[in-house]
């Protein structure tokens, strides 16, 4: 399935970039990656969904990847939301949102607090309003680590990414890792999203004594409003969604569907994307299949 890169305009104009594949009347989903990542995490599964009829529209969260940066250094959870239901008012109906971990918490605010109507169901990629304080603060550690000074070459940057995911084969320096980098005047490389979002992050995560307590009452509150159906996959070895956390979404949507990937970390997608593209398709054709195309 061919895929082609296009560009929506989220929140305040803001170009956000994006691949899409699939039928130009298939069913869209859109999906948006986790903090520090770009939307080449979902290459495969966009081939996948498109093969499988649907239209799959995967994003550059602000301020990653090919999308523009706010020049405001706006990076609040809001502003990532606000840019998801731009993109779906920009679209011929509402889609199935699929988010991971920042992605998914733009998602609940956004289905939650900002417009109820704005997806048909809504995929939570290892994350939940109830976080492992832990698991949080080992990736915004390894986000945070390097924004400064960078890395001499990408071969460094690949030991830094084999050393943060060691039971992952090491990535080697050409390929798709190129293109999460970029070098500047000095030399250096640097990771492909704007600093100000780590900052932003870790400032937010000082402010708030629920970071602290490893849950969000926000996003609970947002949880609980949810109106449409809701599907968490987890990585059976996650660090960051515990099964009391998963415990605490069903108490919030009891009717919600929920996946448990064997073998897979926080970073689910690239850990077991085979089970995660048959998790997806699986919930989506139950969700969705009658409307694939018009």
């Amino acid at each position: 399935m061919t895929i082609n890169d296009m560009k929506f305009e989220g929140c305040a104009g803001l170009k956000i970039a994006a691949s899409v594949s699939g039928p130009g009347d298939g069913f869209p989903v859109l999906l948006a990656h986790g903090g520090g990542q770009t939307r080449l995490a979902w290459k495969r599964v966009v081939g996948e969904l498109g093969d499988a009829g649907y239209r799959a529209i995967a994003i550059d969260l602000r301020g990653h990847g090919d999308s523009e940066w706010a020049s405001d250094g706006a990076y609040d959870m809001r502003d990532f939301a606000a840019d998801l239901v731009a993109i779906s008012e920009q679209l011929d109906r509402r889609p199935a949102m699929v988010g991971a971990s920042l992605g998914g918490i733009a998602g609940m605010i956004a289905a939650g607090e900002l417009a109820q109507d704005s997806f048909a169901s809504l995929t939570l990629v290892d994350i939940a309003p109830k976080m492992e304080a832990a698991g949080v603060s080992r990736v915004v550690g390894f986000m945070q680590a390097h924004v400064d000074d960078g890395f001499a070459s990408p071969e460094e940057a690949a030991k830094v990414i084999a050393e943060y995911l060691p039971h992952r084969p090491e990535r080697k320096s050409s390929g798709n890792l190129n293109r999460y980098l970029r070098q500047r005047d000095d030399g250096r490389y640097y990771w492909h999203w704007d600093p100000r979002f780590i900052e932003n992050v870790t400032k937010s995560r000082s402010d708030s004594s629920e970071a602290r307590d490893g849950g969000l009452n926000s996003l609970s509150e947002a949880v609980s409003k949810l109106t449409l159906p809701v599907h968490l996959i987890r990585g059976g070895s996650s660090d960051l969604v515990s099964e009391d956390a998963v415990a605490h979404l069903r108490e919030l949507v009891p009717d919600a569907h929920y996946t448990d990937i064997a073998g897979a970390g926080h970073m689910v997608v690239g850990d077991r994307n085979d089970a995660f593209c048959s998790a997806i398709l699986a919930f989506l054709d139950q969700m969705h299949g009658k409307e694939r195309a018009l």
